[in-house]
């Protein structure tokens, strides 16, 4: 797939995401809209993994640790072909498989149950010792995606330090440095800065990108991929709200959905690629 298909596939994410967020009247906006990039790049690009046999024993490992951005992997999965894309609207909907953080039990194609933030990180760095030291598959790796604001959460620092530790080279984290989360700005709440330094000093590789260019998001996984001495962690810059202009940078839309008149000026804006593209959208 081409670079330009794989945004287009991000646009359609997003697209998905606003639809799924408003039908449900309740869940996460500017998260998911903002790793539309990273979770199109995975899916399309850089997992092993297969729609039609979810279980597949070779397949790559995706966790996603701050489980409230989940809408953006059951969009991505639906565009994938793990589901109908019709079943999106059942978001959050009592008996969905949809529910607001991700079930393993409920959905084929998940590898984790989550909830609790800041546990992902523990979780992946198990299943990569383990893929490691017993089942010795140097062909299969471990990808989390983990939030800035859940890097608050000393479960992350523990995990962070085990895997320096066993040098776990097949595990590697992606961190949606967006800067908000519920309760504000990040750095207002509690900074995370010196980031890189703090995972330099627990002995990780640290790559930092643009997470809302796709073709830097593939190029850093294959970089993770080559470094074979250490875990890597991916810091990838992106904007919380991506697309949509009155969501953009705003941490009050962390745990918001829109509403009707919303979603449709939300569609609005990603339809035209945020203005640049003018047709019947206008």
């Amino acid at each position: 797939m081409t670079i330009t298909q794989l945004e287009h596939k991000a646009n359609d994410i997003r697209t998905d995401i606003i639809k799924m967020l408003e039908h449900a009247g309740t869940g996460h906006s500017a998260g998911p809209l903002g790793l539309a990039d990273i979770f199109s790049a995975l899916y399309f690009s850089v997992l092993q993994h297969n729609p039609k046999k979810p279980d597949w024993d070779d397949r790559d490992i995706l966790i996603l640790s701050n489980g409230h951005c989940v809408p953006v992997r059951y969009a991505a999965m639906a565009e994938a072909g793990y589901f109908d894309r019709e079943e999106l609207m059942t978001l959050r909907q009592f008996g969905s498989r949809l529910q607001g953080h991700p079930e393993r039990v409920r959905l084929p194609g998940l590898e984790t149950t989550s909830g609790p933030l800041g546990s992902g990180l523990s979780q992946a760095a198990g299943m990569a010792y383990s893929l490691m030291n017993f089942d010795h598959n140097n062909y299969r790796w471990v990808y989390v995606v983990m939030g800035d604001g859940e890097l608050n959460e000393g479960n992350i620092w523990e995990a962070a330090m085990f895997a320096g530790k066993y040098k776990l080279h097949n595990l590697i984290g992606i961190i949606d440095r967006n800067n908000i989360q519920i309760d504000g700005n990040t750095e207002d709440v509690m900074p995370l800065e010196n980031l890189r330094a703090k995972w330099e000093a627990f002995g990780w590789h640290v790559l930092e990108i643009d997470g809302n260019n796709v073709q830097s998001v593939i190029d850093a996984c294959s970089m993770a991929r080559a470094i074979v001495e250490k875990p890597v962690v991916i810091i990838a810059h992106t904007v919380p709200g991506k697309g949509v202009d009155f969501m953009e940078y705003d941490y009050h839309w962390h745990g918001a959905p829109p509403n009707s008149q919303q979603a449709k000026d939300a569609l609005k804006r990603i339809r035209s690629l945020d203005g640049k593209i003018r047709g019947e959208h206008e």
